[in-house]
């Protein structure tokens, strides 16, 4: 009987880890078909829930990410204005009006921290790309606006990108 239990345990664990659909963190060269962006550029496709840090006319890397949920999303050019490694967060107020009994302030580091191992702000706004504690969220249409990556990818691109970077971001 115990056997029988543990056979069938594993077969259901086996069965989640390959019908998983999470995003696994891997920033990938591709070939992108970028032309119109400089080499350094990050841009957001929104409808495709990815980021491509542009290399130069024909390469970018390429990471999965959240982004606005209905309603939430946002198009336009922005730049990186600041870079932080375990940030503390102020939820928005509008993520405190939907939900009040949130924490003023949730300390970096903590596991509760929506902003995850680093952040970079945008000018304009209040909205960042940032990590998360989360990692199933990503590759959804999940956040307030913010673009949302895997804690190894932002720390990735966080090492590739400086203050100042132009961001676009597009539908």
């Amino acid at each position: 009987m115990l056997m029988r239990i543990a056979v069938a345990l594993a077969a259901t664990i086996g069965a989640g880890v390959l019908m998983s659909t999470a995003a696994e963190a891997r920033p990938e060269m591709v070939g992108a078909h970028l032309a119109d962006y400089s080499p350094g550029t990050i841009v957001v496709k929104t409808s495709e829930r990815r980021l491509y840090l542009i290399l130069d006319n024909g390469h970018a890397v390429r990471y999965p990410v959240g982004v606005g949920k209905s309603g939430k999303q946002w198009a336009g050019t922005t730049r990186i204005d600041g870079k932080y490694r375990n940030p503390a967060w102020s939820p928005p107020a509008e993520v405190k009006r939907d939900k009040p009994n949130m924490p003023d302030v949730i300390p970096g580091g903590s596991p509760r921290n929506p902003m995850g191992v680093a952040a970079m702000t945008l000018a304009g706004g209040e909205y960042a790309i940032h990590g998360t504690n989360v990692p199933g969220s990503v590759g959804g249409f999940v956040s307030y606006g913010c673009i949302r990556m895997l804690n190894d990818d932002i720390t990735d691109l966080y090492g590739r990108v400086s203050v100042g970077t132009t961001v676009v971001v597009t539908r």
